[in-house]
C-alpha cells in the first residue's frame, strides 16, 4: 500500500480549509484517511503561525515508513525543516508560445509601416 501525505479539503465554498493527512495513495482526495497530521488555513495571513500547524514527530514517523508528501506538503516540510524540497527551474516558462511571437511579429510590423512612410515624407 502506497502511502501519501496530502491535502484535503474542508471548509465552505470560497473559504477553503485543508487538513494535512496520510492516506492510501488511492483513496479519494476528500476520502478515507489514516490519521491527521497538520492542518492548513490559507485564508490566514503570510505570517501567521497558525496558517500551517504541523505535529512534526508525527510527520516524521510517516516519513520514515515511507509516505511520499505532495508537493504542496513537501513546500511545509522544506519550511519546517523536516524534508529538503529540490529546487525546480523552468526556464521554457518565460518564453511566448507560438501565437503570441506571431501576434508581436504582426504588431511589429505594422508600427514600422507607419513609421516608414513618415520618414519618406
Amino acid at each position: 500500500m502506497s502511502l501519501k501525505i496530502r491535502l484535503t479539503r474542508g471548509g465552505a465554498k470560497k473559504r477553503p480549509y485543508y487538513r494535512i493527512v496520510v492516506a492510501d495513495a488511492r483513496a479519494p482526495r476528500d476520502g478515507r484517511f489514516i490519521e491527521k497530521i497538520g492542518s492548513y488555513d490559507p485564508m490566514k495571513a503570510k505570517d501567521s503561525p497558525e496558517r500551517v500547524v504541523l505535529d512534526i514527530e508525527k510527520a516524521k514517523d510517516w516519513l520514515a515508513k515511507g509516505a511520499q508528501p505532495t508537493d504542496r506538503v513537501l513546500r511545509f516540510l522544506d519550511a519546517a525543516g523536516i524534508a529538503k524540497r529540490p529546487v525546480r527551474n523552468n526556464p521554457n516558462k518565460a518564453v511566448p508560445g507560438e501565437k503570441a511571437k506571431e501576434r508581436a511579429e504582426k504588431n511589429a510590423a505594422k508600427s514600422a509601416a507607419p513609421a516608414e512612410a513618415a520618414a519618406e515624407a
